[in-house]
């Protein structure tokens, strides 16, 4: 199996696991877990990592804003640049998430952690 057959199965996998927890409303989940891991970024820098459509990101973060979930805020530096942060309400909600994810991945494995590590730092560096 080549290693981009290997990134694509992997992909669908967690995907598909990544949905199981999300209960339908996964992209929901990915944007809240962006703004959170990557608040000093600009909304074009955090569309790319997510791979997303501007429009869709637009309308995501719109409800998420309606939602009470996201704040949007101008950025320290340059005032054009739009920054998303979690109110407290969207960092419950992710936590929840997130806290799914660890309970059922609850066994320590360290070499199924380090395979993750390299996996992750290996794919950041190339997006």
């Amino acid at each position: 199996m080549k290693n981009v057959d290997k990134i694509l199965e992997i992909e669908a996998l967690t995907e598909n696991l990544a949905k199981h927890f999300a209960k339908n409303n996964l992209l929901k989940m990915k944007v809240l877990y962006f703004i959170s891991q990557y608040q000093n970024l600009s909304v074009s820098m955090i569309i790319d990592k997510l791979g997303i459509k501007k429009s869709n990101f637009a309308l995501m973060t719109k409800d998420l804003e309606a939602e009470g979930l996201v704040e949007a805020r101008q950025g320290d530096i340059d005032k054009r640049c739009r920054l998303l942060v979690l109110t407290e309400k969207g960092k419950a909600e992710l936590s929840t998430y997130l806290q799914s994810f660890e309970d059922y991945f609850s066994e320590n494995q360290p070499e199924i952690e380090r395979a993750i590590e390299t996996l992750c730092t290996y794919l950041n560096k190339k997006i």
